[in-house]
């Protein structure tokens, strides 16, 4: 049995209204305003059915607004003989469970009744622990908090491994934040997302007048992180040619700007990478004298499926964060975080965080159900790549599957591949040399022309 408040000014309908829910085994309140239905709130109302149009200066709309902005208020569904595009989205924004037209039926009043969630208290995360970004008390992640505390202030290079959406920028931040060089810059840079004719003037910056656009001097991400940290990212994808080039300045520590002179740097180097350096090496596609250089503190970070215990730290934590701006929090019952816990997370906590904010922001609840937790946009299998193959392997298959595919959508235009991909054409016909497509393509589209010519 529930306690229904039913806020209408129409007496017809809040009498048919309280009626049908005295049938139904509920116990209905019932006031002809706003003014009366907030002062007939209290703690031992489950739910108020909220009429839109009221006269007295208080509209539903207000109404709403004043019971979502209280901490633990019950769900709210408005009803509205008039209903909009436009009172749809605010209602739904202020934080309805719900938004249904006049007159509502009984058996429609029964099924939502069936659908109003708990009214339940939310629970708080403390401000320290909701800003820590390394979220995690597993073994494995303390693993990488205790070599994140004894690398943070050497100078040396640390190299960080770890599949996407591990957090590996989290963990480069960390040992800036924590070391000697807080203080200072904190540059990160993509390897992976800069074109290659444009790579060397990110990273070493270029001289006015040098090439054709370069209008003024730029420092380049190694001068401009100063005394402080330079984070390469995605650094095995980065191109032969340009690895030499990053080789010479991490053991000289000297950078040349493209078409200036050379000039010392002393920012700290930090790389990260999602493949397998070892592997690319044997297979001549990364420098082994680079390698060597960058593997000199490796710090490993674990796959979410390998740091169960952290699965649901780190929902209450994403949890926290997506409430802050508005205060309005919800928790995850038993069932959520059952389903939290059995799902495989392929990508990793960046998938559980979007997971998260999803099932936060179509909630109209306190209370986040297995029903609200989608985990389905994330289960997707790499085409053809056999099950027993590693992660670097399985990664190439799907990248090499994708390009075809964009291509022979295109009928071989690269332009327009690249741009179906989301990656520049630079990266686009570097990949294709790494893997072999070029002459692979060529012959499709050659077959293709000979099929239309027959």
């Amino acid at each position: 049995m529930a306690i229904i408040l039913i806020v209408d000014d129409d007496a017809a309908l809040r009498d048919g209204l309280a009626e049908a829910l005295t049938d139904l085994g509920h116990t209905p309140r019932v006031a002809a305003s706003g003014r009366e239905g907030l002062a007939a709130l209290s703690d031992d109302v489950d739910a108020v059915l909220l009429d839109l149009r009221m006269p007295g200066g208080m509209d539903g709309i207000e109404v709403l607004r004043r019971i979502r902005s209280e901490r633990d208020a019950p769900p709210v569904v408005v009803l509205t003989a008039f209903a909009s595009a436009a009172n749809t989205i605010e209602a739904m924004r202020l934080g309805a469970f719900d938004h249904l037209s006049k007159p509502i039926g009984r058996e429609e009043l029964k099924a939502l009744l069936k659908r109003l969630p708990e009214r339940a208290h939310s629970i708080l995360v403390p401000a320290r622990e909701a800003g820590d970004s390394l979220i995690g008390s597993s073994e494995a992640m303390r693993s990488v908090q205790k070599a994140i505390g004894l690398a943070a202030d050497s100078d040396a290079i640390v190299l960080i491994h770890g599949e996407t959406g591990t957090g590996k920028e989290l963990v480069a931040r960390a040992l800036h934040i924590y070391g000697k060089r807080k203080d200072d810059p904190f540059v990160a840079v993509n390897c992976a997302a800069i074109p290659e004719d444009l790579l060397e003037s990110e990273l070493f910056g270029h001289v006015r007048g040098s090439f054709t656009g370069a209008t003024a001097d730029r420092a380049g991400a190694f001068r401009d992180a100063g005394n402080g940290t330079l984070f390469l990212d995605e650094i095995g994808d980065m191109p032969l040619a340009m690895q030499a080039k990053i080789l010479r300045a991490l053991q000289e520590q000297v950078v040349t700007p493209v078409g200036g002179k050379p000039v010392r740097t002393t920012a700290r180097v930090i790389t990260a990478t999602h493949r397998d350096l070892a592997k690319l090496v044997a297979a001549k596609e990364f420098r082994e004298d680079l390698y060597y250089r960058l593997n000199v503190l490796p710090i490993a970070i674990p796959p979410l499926r390998e740091r169960a215990a952290d699965i649901v730290p780190l929902a209450e934590h994403f949890l926290a964060r997506v409430a802050t701006p508005s205060g309005w929090h919800k928790r995850l019952n038993a069932a959520a975080i059952e389903k939290l816990q059995r799902h495989g997370w392929p990508g990793n906590v960046r998938e559980l965080r979007n997971v998260i904010e999803r099932a936060y922001i179509l909630t109209r609840s306190d209370v986040i159900g297995p029903g609200d937790i989608d985990t389905s946009r994330a289960d997707v299998q790499p085409p053809d790549s056999p099950p027993d193959a590693d992660l670097p392997a399985a990664v190439a298959q799907l990248e090499k599957t994708m390009i075809l595919r964009a291509l022979a959508a295109c009928d071989g235009n690269r332009t327009e591949a690249a741009r179906r991909l989301g990656i520049n054409r630079q990266l686009l016909y570097t990949k294709m040399q790494r893997y072999g497509i070029a002459a692979e393509a060529s012959e499709n589209l050659t077959d293709r022309v000979r099929k239309d010519d027959e």
